[in-house]
């Protein structure tokens, strides 16, 4: 894998994270209301949706009015541009 190839994976990883916490958002809040601190937030929201601290670190880094449908479609549109971008569409 090339280097832009690991760039794209992971930015596709990163906005498959912040999308998936959109669609579940009541439990991703929940989650990191429940948490002792940030780095326990990170952990289990990475934890709730399978994407490791990266992707919980991204989903907290996430500022809240972006949390809004058309914010929702454009990052989901950038993922299937990146999805085009490699040739096995993963």
């Amino acid at each position: 894998m090339d280097e832009d190839e690991r760039q794209i994976r992971q930015e596709l990883m990163i906005l498959a994270a912040l999308v998936q916490a959109m669609d579940r958002r009541d439990e991703v809040f929940q989650m990191i209301e429940d948490s002792e601190d940030s780095a326990e937030a990170v952990r289990r929201v990475g934890e709730l949706l399978d994407v490791g601290e990266l992707g919980g670190r991204a989903v907290l880094d996430l500022q809240a009015r972006r949390f809004t449908r058309d914010q929702r479609q454009a990052l989901a549109s950038r993922a299937e541009e990146l999805r085009a971008m490699l040739s096995d569409g993963r």
